[in-house]
């Protein structure tokens, strides 16, 4: 049963409608701090969470909703449009959560409340604390907010009291301040995974406290886990959380691009090359636990961490690695997007509570635990269908790094990286696949004069490849199509055919998937029988 609503396409559509859900998952009953759980089948309620509440939640939403604001251009248009006093609302209800983690407990850490009643929060998971520290970058950087930047030295200092790189937390210290400790499984699960923020904190506020920690988490992951074999075993990792490695694999990206080593890099692809494997498959659907077996569900946390690594790499040369990002992109992150609600079933809610209540607008935008052919995969799965509310803010973070991406203008040159409809100061782009009577066209209009650089995917027949209007100024080399000469408002097509390809999906998955593909767009897939489907069901082989 395919989905009326699939968008394959439009980065910017997606991000608004994230936006959207961001802006809608806030607890009435509990001063709109976000609620964390989610489940819409078999019932359906919003939820809190005594591990991942306010530490969390708040966190991610920020990092996410302010990044969009300064990528998206007209926040207020298009789906999960919004006018601009109710983004500041939502931003509040976040920061007003985020400011109960750190300054409602003992200790300025990514602290949670146990009960939903209790005053002040008394968990302490150092699982939260990349969320705690993604949510005061996201308010220094983008709202110069001098208290957060203030709490970011507190609790690094906190940190430095509390935990060492080899001996671990102080546990005797964390009873002392009567803190409920939830320990992780492990470094990678836990405290590595506030390397990302730590870099993003560095580049905004030149805090030297954020550099110096970020080293040292940095030279544990290089000399511990992601060692220059670029494999995976959960020995090495001590975790089975793919999110957790992904995540941490990302940031090794970005700490790499701050040092400008490339040493780094390369044992970063080495990973990506090798380890990953163990946790993706061929269009970057990816399962929660690592070694999974059973289901076909996944993390969309873990596909949009591979994309922000894969974009990461193509920038540094690696042009290949822009491709497999484009593809998971298309045929599967955006794809696996909660647009259409129209199968969910509303709860009764006979006390009026905040959590059952209006839950298929709620959740509209949302991302969750997707299989590669729908929302409901086969087999055991979880045993629900559900969206935790962390995992929209994790997936727009990364969709605005690809819609950040996807071209750039530099001393007279728009170089496109990737086929994804995209309008800037600099120029409009059209791509294949977006309109039916189109749909080998990729259309490219300037609005700055200058020379067009456009990396073709490896599937480009490039004896193929024609201009509309006839254009003689190009070239096709190693590095792409090279277009020179046009004018400020005119738009030139790039016609070339779009293969049709059949590619099976065994990576984790008990049975084998079927893909057809149409360059790197899905137009049929395997549904195994499940319900919620993404594509039309791809018809048996003859």
């Amino acid at each position: 049963m395919p989905l009326r609503a699939v968008n394959d396409h439009n980065i910017e559509d997606a991000i608004r409608s994230g936006c959207r859900t961001m802006r809608s998952v806030f607890n009435a009953d509990d001063d709109h701090v976000p609620f964390f759980g989610s489940r819409l089948r078999p019932d359906a309620f919003l939820s809190f969470s005594r591990a991942h509440s306010e530490s969390h939640v708040p966190g991610r939403h920020l990092n996410a909703l302010l990044a969009a604001e300064f990528v998206v251009p007209n926040m207020n248009d298009g789906p999960g449009g919004a006018d601009p006093e109710v983004l500041d609302e939502a931003v509040a209800h976040h920061r007003r959560a985020l400011m109960l983690s750190y300054q409602g407990g003992v200790a300025p850490l990514s602290l949670n409340r146990d009960k939903i009643e209790d005053q002040e929060p008394s968990v302490f998971c150092p699982h939260n604390l990349r969320e705690g520290f993604h949510g005061l970058y996201a308010l220094a950087h983008h709202r110069a907010d001098d208290e957060a930047a203030s709490l970011v030295d507190s609790s690094i200092e906190a940190i430095r009291r509390l935990w060492h790189p080899v001996r671990g937390w102080d546990e005797e210290q964390l009873r002392g301040l009567n803190l409920d400790y939830l320990a992780c499984q492990g470094f990678v699960h836990g405290e590595a995974r506030m390397l990302g923020p730590l870099v993003k904190l560095h580049r905004s506020t030149r805090s030297l406290k954020a550099l110096h920690l970020a080293e040292d988490v940095a030279e544990k992951l290089l000399a511990e886990f992601y060692l220059e074999d670029g494999e995976f075993s959960q020995d090495r990792f001590g975790t089975r959380h793919a999110h957790s490695v992904t995540c941490c694999l990302s940031s090794l990206a970005q700490f790499a691009e701050l040092k400008t080593d490339h040493s780094i890099l390369r044992r970063v692809k080495a990973f990506y090359d090798h380890g990953l494997w163990e946790m993706r498959d061929a269009i970057g659907w990816s399962p929660e636990s690592t070694q999974q077996t059973g289901s076909d569900h996944g993390e969309a946390n873990n596909t949009g961490d591979i994309i922000e690594t894969a974009l990461i790499l193509g920038a540094h040369g690696w042009r290949e690695y822009d491709q497999d990002a484009e593809r998971i992109l298309r045929a599967h992150l955006l794809p696996s997007q909660l647009i259409d609600i129209s199968f969910v079933e509303e709860p009764d809610n006979p006390r009026g509570e905040d959590g059952l209540r209006d839950l298929a607008n709620r959740h509209q935008g949302a991302w969750g635990f997707p299989a590669p052919y729908g929302h409901d995969p086969v087999g055991e799965g979880r045993g629900n269908l559900s969206f935790n509310m962390d995992i929209v803010g994790g997936v727009v973070s990364s969709l605005c790094e690809a819609l950040s991406a996807i071209s750039a203008y530099d001393d007279g040159l728009h170089r496109i990286r990737l086929l994804m409809e995209h309008e800037t100061d600099e120029m409009t782009l059209g791509v294949p696949y977006a309109r039916e009577d189109s749909a080998d066209v990729l259309s490219i209009t300037l609005k700055r004069p200058g020379e067009v650089l456009v990396q073709l995917p490896a599937w480009v027949q490039t004896d193929q490849i024609r201009l509309d209007p006839a254009h003689n100024d190009f070239t096709i080399d190693s590095t792409g199509l090279r277009i020179g000469g046009l004018e400020v408002n005119q738009t030139v097509g790039v016609r070339f055919p779009l293969p049709e390809t059949q590619i099976t999906l065994t990576h984790h998955h008990d049975h084998p998937i079927e893909v057809l593909l149409c360059g790197d767009r899905v137009t049929a897939m395997d549904s195994l029988g499940a319900k919620l489907t993404f594509f039309p069901d791809l018809e048996p082989k003859r």
